[in-house]
């Protein structure tokens, strides 16, 4: 079985995030970027089947040389091989052809991508790539199961689970719960050593235009000041509630 793990290089959460150009790029400056938190975990889940499987796992990036460590961290978490394809993310729709084209080369059977990246939280890329393949596609899987050409996944719907079976090729989005974070895995340096020999292969990307472009970015308000109440004074609360935050 031949998996693709998509992964997106994105800010850490802890990173203080800013914006330059009147506030329409993104500010890298002083930023440390990891691997996409819903992307670490269905790799961890494409572990599980190199070692109990045998399967052969790739992982692949969308952006420039900037993201290659990311890459690598992923290499040496245990992946096989690492594509990075040469042009800046810009919209989800260029991004899932850019993916399309990798995916249709490497023929394929599994692909697993997060839900979502934590940057720009779009949730659209994994369905949108499952359409341009052609694939099966179940999004927020939370367990996932391999038995020849079938699979089976559990998604989480509003209010519980949702088990569905499914033939090969699949794109999967996956999330938390895919595996639970006590799985995942941190690179010791005897992977670490052996991610600088795994081949990262750069492709050149498929002619497409951005259907979407950012406008503007503008950071939420600041918290208010914070009021003290009285546990005793229950009236007053019931007041501030009513007429100044205006809640009840």
């Amino acid at each position: 079985m031949k998996i693709l793990v998509c992964i997106s290089h994105v800010p850490d959460t802890t990173s203080k995030i800013n914006f330059t150009e009147n506030d329409t790029k993104f500010d890298n400056n002083g930023v440390q970027f990891v691997i996409n938190p819903n992307d670490e975990f269905g790799l961890t889940r494409a572990m599980w089947f190199k070692e109990k499987q045998g399967a052969t796992v790739d992982v692949v990036n969308v952006g420039g040389p900037e993201t290659e460590p990311t890459l690598r961290k992923a290499l040496a978490i245990g992946a096989d091989s690492a594509i990075r394809v040469n042009t800046p993310a810009t919209d989800g729709v260029y991004v899932a052809k850019q993916l399309a084209k990798v995916v249709k080369d490497g023929s394929y059977d599994l692909v697993i991508a997060g839900r979502e990246s934590i940057d720009y939280n779009g949730g659209m890329v994994p369905g949108m790539l499952a359409a341009l393949t052609g694939a099966n596609f179940v999004n927020t899987c939370i367990g996932l199961e391999i038995e020849g050409n079938e699979a089976t996944a559990v998604r989480e719907i509003d209010g519980g689970k949702e088990t569905l079976k499914a033939s090969l090729p699949l794109v999967i989005g996956g999330q938390k719960g895919i595996v639970e974070e006590s799985d995942l895995r941190i690179p010791n340096m005897r992977g670490i050593m052996q991610a600088r020999k795994k081949p990262l292969n750069v492709v050149e990307p498929v002619e497409s235009n951005a259907d979407t472009e950012a406008v503007k970015f503008e950071k939420p308000q600041p918290k208010g000041d914070i009021k003290l109440i009285d546990p005793e004074n229950l009236d007053e609360l019931i007041n501030l509630l009513h007429n100044e935050a205006k809640v009840i």
